[in-house]
């Protein structure tokens, strides 16, 4: 009887990380096109990256994977799918409620993810004599997004995300640099067409044109990133959104193929799903730690959460929630006081 082959390194280790958990993976030289290149050049150049200074300040690095570790050969791209069992923009149609974007509503995914590479990081330095690795999730400058697409896990959108034909845009994404010599995974079909969903969705008209993204003007990296008050020009269009934006990313078409995201840590918490906006308007330093630890919306700490909160109540045309506002137009953070004073403003 003939033995088997072996099945070669890149068969095992896919195997091995969808055992991990992981439902996309896919392998690339450590290199990014021209055309990647020139694109994240023009986001700096442009100033679309808005606050986030450390984009420009490490554009090489993330241009060039062998700019951070010069002895990588090749990228393992992974994908954790955490697509919503549920209409993700429900909440949207209930204003006296806060609209979390669907990643942020149980455990941060960062401590998720990491874990999972670290054990597949394990498995891949045993796959050859003195092979090393790094492992990464959106913690360094990495273009992880175009190191997905030449690692076949899908191709970026017009939404700039990553748009999978089986995970449709609910891909969170992980990397793995590695000093083995990997072949690349083999071309896969699939692109927007003429679809123009994700732009035309997009409450702030974020994107200049197709396939570019002006942070300065997402909902995500204003309620997210942005320090400070929030410009009162966009304070409108942002709805009940409090922490992050889904409204490019759910109405992509692609979506009909995605099933359920499979990992529970990720499961939506019933309490984050569609939050009263009184409660989280009265949410002290220590109410905020307790009520998001562990989550990522921790990061941003209690003023910024609140901030936008208020800015909610602004839009809710809810007069219950008038006196909410009210009540923290004199809290100690000046920006939390302002965005309360100009919520009390929306109110005849």
């Amino acid at each position: 009887m003939s033995r088997q082959p072996k099945p070669s390194v890149e068969v095992r280790i896919a195997e091995h990380a969808r055992h991990l958990g992981f439902d996309a993976v896919g392998f690339c030289r450590a290199e990014l096109s021209d055309d990647d290149k020139a694109r994240l050049r023009e986001f700096v150049d442009q100033g679309w990256h808005g606050t986030m200074g450390w984009m420009k300040e490490r554009l090489d690095q993330r241009s060039d994977p062998k700019a951070l570790w010069p002895d990588v050969r090749s990228v393992i791209s992974l994908g954790l799918s955490y697509a919503p069992d549920s209409d993700p923009l429900a909440t949207l149609q209930q204003p006296d409620r806060g609209n979390i974007s669907v990643y942020a509503r149980n455990r941060d995914y960062h401590d998720i993810i990491k874990g999972m590479l670290k054990h597949l990081a394990q498995f891949v330095v045993k796959q050859g004599d003195g092979v090393e690795v790094k492992v990464f999730v959106d913690t360094a400058p990495v273009a992880e997004k175009p190191l997905a697409e030449a690692a076949q896990l899908g191709w970026q959108g017009k939404h700039t995300n990553l748009v999978s034909r089986d995970d449709g845009s609910w891909l969170l994404l992980g990397e793995i640099y590695t000093t083995l010599d990997l072949a690349p995974s083999k071309p896969r079909a699939g692109s927007c067409g003429s679809c123009t969903r994700c732009l035309t969705a997009c409450p702030t008209n974020a994107f200049p044109r197709p396939y570019r993204l002006d942070a300065r003007r997402c909902i995500s990296y204003l309620t997210i990133e942005h320090a400070g008050s929030i410009p009162h020009e966009f304070r409108p269009l942002m709805g009940n959104h409090i922490y992050g934006c889904d409204d490019c990313l759910a109405v992509c078409p692609w979506n009909r193929f995605a099933q359920a995201g499979h990992q529970a840590k990720l499961a939506a918490r019933p309490e984050l799903v569609a939050p009263r906006l009184d409660e989280l308007a009265r949410l002290d330093d220590a109410s905020f730690r307790a009520l998001f630890s562990g989550s990522p919306i921790k990061r941003i700490g209690r003023n910024r959460f609140v901030r936008n909160v208020l800015i909610a109540i602004g839009n809710s045309g809810t007069p219950a929630l008038r006196d909410v506002a009210a009540n923290l137009t004199s809290d100690q953070d000046a920006v939390v006081a302002e965005a309360a004073q100009w919520a009390v403003e929306q109110y005849p």
